[in-house]
């Protein structure tokens, strides 16, 4: 489910934080960098679905995202196909990192926005349902965000296209825990998949991963970001 897939890839950005950036992007993280980037990955972990037309994704914008996922749905052959594969990880993180070098801080801006309402919809931080009330909210909260963000966010983030992919990546692993697995080497069709979820939103799911991971995130968070912090 959503809740699970953000939660999933805030863990692992978080978790990943103090290591792999600096082996990847010869870079050191800031703890700014390393909240903000937790939330953005939260987010990034539900790209994989914009190819459910039908899907709570599909309203997080209002009749936008319903079109926007539609369009995904049909260019990408369906639920589960083109955006379910590590090529797409690939084109997400390629994409990101060309925009936020090449078009610069308004891409940056709107890739912020863009996956901050994909993670208040993941996150639940919103009024139930998915009509105006809903989607007005979401904008809201996200544009909020983001002039948050935009005062401690570098002029080119490279940290930001490291955490899309990584969301994505997680996102493609956690819907390998589930049955019909996902077609990693697409266009190969095998799927791949370790079946310890029988049914999205069992009690496995939400009773001991979500909790888990949670506890988790927030464990890493103080320890990565939180700590260093105050003590810095």
């Amino acid at each position: 489910m959503g809740h699970s897939h953000a939660v999933s890839g805030a863990m692992l950005y978080a978790g990943s934080a103090p290591f792999l950036p600096p082996l990847l992007l010869h870079t050191t993280l800031q703890p700014a960098d390393i909240l903000m980037g937790t939330v953005l990955c939260a987010g990034a972990a539900l790209l994989p679905d914009l190819d459910h037309h039908d899907g709570t994704i599909a309203n997080f914008l209002g009749p936008v995202s319903k079109v926007l996922c539609r369009f995904v749905a049909w260019i990408s052959g369906g639920h589960r196909h083109a955006t379910h594969s590590l090529l797409f990880v690939a084109l997400m993180g390629a994409g990101s990192w060309a925009g936020v070098t090449f078009v610069g801080r308004n891409f940056t801006l709107g890739l912020t926005f863009f996956l901050l309402a994909l993670a208040i919809v993941a996150l639940r931080l919103h009024p139930p349902g998915d009509g105006p009330a809903s989607w007005i909210t979401i904008i809201g909260l996200a544009a909020l965000g983001t002039a948050g963000m935009n005062k401690w966010m570098p002029s080119a983030p490279g940290w930001l296209p490291y955490a899309v992919a990584l969301g994505t990546l997680a996102h493609l692993l956690g819907d390998c825990l589930t049955k019909k697995g996902a077609p990693l080497l697409w266009p190969h069709k095998e799927r791949y998949e370790l079946v310890l979820i029988k049914r999205s939103g069992n009690s496995v799911e939400t009773k001991v991963l979500v909790p888990v991971m949670s506890l988790a995130t927030f464990v890493l968070l103080w320890f990565t970001a939180v700590s260093p912090g105050i003590l810095g």
